[in-house]
């Protein structure tokens, strides 16, 4: 005897039902591959290591004062005065983005002050680097700081980053804008969460570390890298 054999036919209906489902799963993920390169495309290197390609100072005057040693950026030597306030920008403007980096700010507060900063969305105007600053160094860890325009717009909240930021030594920065929402880390802290209220304020505008006029300072820049949201 034969065992009985069961034979099972898909009905015509439901065998294009099923087509139908597998085309668009297909189609949706052909979609979605384009998008999902473009996203990866979009993260940026900003420094080499080895130059400054890509980077102009502001004023022409202060090109030996940023320089490129030990695969970092530096400003000042932590042996002369930095007379003037100081800025290194890119050459590519950003709108939303998340940058990160990591800095260190040295120098002795007793030769004059020790500040540094990064500047984001700003645009050159007449010589000056007008806009926002997310800023370093004692007494402004943090803070977002309208440069060249409306001056302090909040301070950072360091209730929870003074208990590991290194003063002297090296930290991280976040910097996330997203329309007209900004937001700062330290270390992966968030010291401020602030809305622009102004629609007329640009939201596009250049990267820039900046060395504060004042005292026998140096400041040092590492792993710049910028993800355009």
């Amino acid at each position: 005897m034969h065992p009985v054999r069961h034979c099972y036919r898909i009905r015509p209906t439901k065998l294009k039902g099923v087509l139908r489902l597998h085309f668009f799963l297909l189609a949706q993920l052909v979609i979605s591959l384009p998008i999902y390169a473009q996203k990866v495309a979009k993260t940026e290197v900003l420094f080499d290591g080895k130059t400054l390609t890509g980077w102009k100072t502001l004023n022409p005057a202060d090109k030996d004062l940023w320089y490129v040693a030990d695969s970092l950026i530096k400003g000042g030597d932590g042996v002369r005065k930095i007379p003037a306030n100081s800025y290194l920008y890119t050459l590519k403007e950003y709108g939303d983005f998340e940058f990160r980096c990591l800095f260190r700010l040295s120098g002795n507060p007793a030769t004059g002050m020790i500040n540094s900063g990064i500047q984001y969305r700003s645009l050159v105007d007449g010589g000056k680097m007008v806009g926002y600053q997310a800023d370093i160094g004692n007494g402004f860890w943090g803070d977002i700081y309208d440069e060249h325009r409306r001056g302090k717009l909040v301070g950072g909240d360091l209730s929870v980053l003074k208990r590991i930021l290194k003063e002297d030594g090296w930290n991280s920065y976040i910097i996330r804008c997203k329309g007209n929402r900004h937001e700062l880390y330290i270390n992966g802290v968030k010291t401020c969460d602030y809305t622009e209220q102004d629609s007329q304020v640009p939201q596009k505008g250049v990267i820039a570390v900046q060395l504060h006029e004042g005292g026998m300072a140096q400041v040092e820049f590492r792993d710049l890298v910028i993800v355009e949201l």
